[in-house]
C-alpha cells in the first residue's frame, strides 16, 4: 500500500514539476563544443558538420534560453542543405527538442512527427512525442482548472452579493 501511495505522490509531483527525460547540458560542455566547432573550420565538410551538430545538440539541451535560441537558429540555417535522411532526422529531432525547451509544443510536435515519418520506430523521437503530448495535456488541465476556479469565484461573488441584498 505504501508503495502505491509513493507512486501516486511521485506522479503528482512530476505532473506539476513538468519533469521530462531529456538531458540538460551545462555551460562547460557548450563551451567545449563551440571550441571544437571553431577548430573544425580547417577540416573536411563532414567533420565540420559533425562538430556543428554536436554544438547544436549542446545548445538545444541548455537551460539558458539564449543558448536554445542559438541552437534552433543554427539548425534551421543548416537544414536546407541536408540531403542525407538520417542527418535530416537528427536535425529535425534537435529542432523539436529546442522548440520543446522553448515551450512551443505545437511546433515541436510537428517536427517530431516529421522525424517519425523518416524513421517510424525511432524510440528517442517517440519518447519526445509522448513528453510533448503529456505537456500539452498538462497545460490544458491547468488551464481548465484556472477557468473553473475563476468561474467559481465569480459565481461565489454573485451569490454573496445577492445574499447581502436580502
Amino acid at each position: 500500500m505504501e508503495a502505491k501511495v509513493g507512486k501516486f505522490f511521485d506522479s503528482v509531483t512530476n505532473f506539476f514539476s513538468g519533469s521530462d527525460q531529456l538531458p540538460w547540458c551545462d555551460a562547460d560542455i557548450i563551451a567545449g563544443c563551440e571550441k571544437e566547432a571553431a577548430g573544425a573550420d580547417n577540416g573536411s565538410d563532414e567533420s565540420k558538420n559533425e562538430c556543428l551538430t554536436r554544438f547544436s545538440w549542446a545548445l538545444v539541451h541548455s537551460r539558458r534560453t539564449e543558448d536554445v535560441e542559438r541552437g534552433i537558429a543554427m539548425l534551421e540555417a543548416s537544414i536546407a542543405s541536408t540531403t542525407d535522411p538520417l542527418k535530416m532526422r537528427e536535425k529535425l529531432y534537435l529542432l523539436a527538442v529546442g522548440h520543446y525547451r522553448r515551450g512551443d509544443y505545437s511546433r515541436s510536435r510537428e517536427l517530431v512527427e516529421q522525424c517519425l515519418m523518416i524513421e517510424p520506430e525511432w524510440r528517442q523521437a517517440q519518447s519526445l512525442k509522448k513528453a510533448i503530448e503529456d505537456r500539452i495535456t498538462k497545460d490544458g488541465v491547468i488551464g481548465i482548472g484556472i477557468a473553473v476556479s475563476a468561474a467559481g469565484l465569480i459565481a461565489g461573488g454573485i451569490a454573496a452579493a445577492l445574499s447581502r441584498k436580502k
